[in-house]
């Protein structure tokens, strides 16, 4: 099925083939944020890519922060001319030891991006989305997304009521914890993502359309909603994405 598809978090440069991704795109009429990890993949993705449906995201993953703090220059340089941001945040589970420059650089991000307004963040919050919701605030001037949302009920509740939207991908559907997170989602701050290639589905990395499918699909039984009324709402969210 045709029309109103999404995509908030999608690795395009990540992919086996990046032709074969933005056929299925073009083809599917899949409205894209393609993610990136670092400014120059960025800037290398943005001047190959020409498609109306892709929409390149300057990012800087925290996991890469402490190896390539000389490219944070180029992040400040870029943000002025770009709406999407992602992937950037916070990832205090595997990177400890640069916690003070991933805290200081997020910091500077968000009073950035306020300071500019109208921006679309993905944020990514592995074992800091505590951290990551008191530095956004509660008057952030744009639209936070926060993709594969892990953190506690409590923390959860306080980025609902700071206006945060949660995009859910496959993989949270097919966990206890990632299904109670779910739960708790307002109808009208639920979005959805691929994270591809990262998230396999029975075993194997499948394209994003069908990747897309499974998850409403999943979505809709969790949400005791028909397929098309579930994927109608969800694409008004974006819709408010898209307007910012």
């Amino acid at each position: 099925m045709k029309g109103n598809l999404f995509d908030t978090h999608f690795h395009l440069d990540l992919q086996k083939s990046k032709e074969l991704a933005i056929n299925v795109i073009e083809q599917n009429k899949i409205y894209t944020i393609a993610v990136t990890n670092l400014p120059p993949l960025f800037e290398k993705l943005n001047s190959n890519v020409k498609s109306k449906y892709v929409r390149i995201a300057l990012g800087f993953h925290p996991e890469l922060i402490g190896q390539y703090q000389k490219y944070i220059p180029d992040m400040w340089r870029l943000l002025p001319d770009v709406k999407y941001v992602g992937e950037v945040g916070l990832d205090l589970k595997t990177n400890k030891e640069s916690r003070k420059l991933q805290i200081s650089f997020f910091e500077e991000l968000i009073s950035r991006c306020n300071e500019i307004g109208g921006k679309v963040l993905s944020v990514h919050s592995r074992m800091a989305a505590s951290e990551v919701v008191s530095i956004i605030g509660e008057q952030f001037n744009g639209k936070i997304i926060l993709h594969w949302y892990s953190g506690s009920k409590q923390i959860q509740l306080n980025a609902i009521n700071i206006g945060c939207y949660f995009s859910v991908n496959y993989a949270m559907l097919n966990s206890e914890s990632g299904e109670k997170i779910v739960k708790n989602i307002p109808n009208d701050r639920i979005l959805i993502e691929t994270d591809s290639p990262f998230i396999p589905i029975n075993g194997q990395v499948i394209n994003q359309l069908s990747n897309i499918n499974k998850t409403i699909e999943n979505l809709a039984l969790l949400m005791d909603l028909k397929f098309d009324e579930l994927k109608n709402m969800l694409w008004k969210n974006f819709e408010s994405i898209l307007k910012t």
